[in-house]
């Protein structure tokens, strides 16, 4: 049994271009999945935020449309509130990433908003990089990658190889012209070797300890990646 640190973003809104605020959180499917392969594996789970906020589910990942039917989202809540993890979060000033096997980053476009900008995220995942533990990121939780900085100065994943969610996806979600930045393009410019494969379709990309999921579809998938990394 070992322990598994999830980091997920603090808040509901991401302001857009327009400066209005779009209702959003972490992708259920993007906890859900990965927490059922953990704690079916054995593992203990701890979820952290930035100040320990009680994190929100974004609304649309709850819904019937984006969980297969009525049965598959009545599934997803039932998970939700059986997590108890999701309402004691750690803050993540508070982490002390020696204690845990592996650290995964939940996505949906909330981390744009705050992880992608927070220090004590960036010096956790330059903790977990050093230490060599596994460390799984999916989708827009890969926006979280953004701030970690080597003791030079230098971007913390430069060179990696990497998935992230897609600009392509981001067009065809509807919310790319509203974005005040496109996560493919940043992570590119950052100096990240970015693969996708087709729009929705599950993708892994593994580097060294570092395990990237494209979308949501492949946080099953990066899950079990990172328990075979960890044994």
């Amino acid at each position: 049994m070992a322990d598994i640190l999830m980091v997920l973003t603090g808040t509901d809104r991401l302001t857009t271009t327009d400066g209005a605020d779009h209702p959003t959180g972490y992708w259920a499917e993007e906890f859900t999945e990965p927490y059922r392969a953990f704690t079916d594996a054995g593992h203990r789970v701890t979820v952290a935020t930035p100040g320990g906020v009680v994190p929100t589910p974004d609304p649309a990942s709850l819904s019937p449309e984006m969980n297969g039917g009525a049965a598959g989202a009545a599934a997803v809540a039932a998970v939700l509130d059986a997590a108890a993890e999701l309402r004691r979060p750690l803050a993540l000033a508070d982490v002390d990433p020696s204690r845990y096997a592996a650290v995964f980053y939940v996505g949906g476009h909330g981390p744009m908003q705050d992880l992608a900008q927070d220090t004590d995220s960036a010096r956790l995942l330059r903790s977990v990089m050093d230490a060599g533990t596994a460390l799984g990121v999916v989708c827009h939780g890969v926006a979280a990658l953004l701030p970690a900085r080597t003791e030079d100065g230098g971007w913390l994943f430069d060179d990696y190889r990497l998935t992230a969610f897609s600009t392509v996806e981001e067009k065809q979600a509807g919310l790319a012209d509203r974005l005040p930045w496109l996560l493919q393009e940043r992570l590119e410019e950052a100096g990240a070797r970015y693969s996708a494969a087709e729009p929705w379709a599950p993708h892994v990309v593994v580097d060294r300890n570092l395990h990237t999921g494209q979308n949501p579809a492949s946080s099953a998938p990066l899950a079990e990646a990172v328990l075979k990394t960890i044994g």
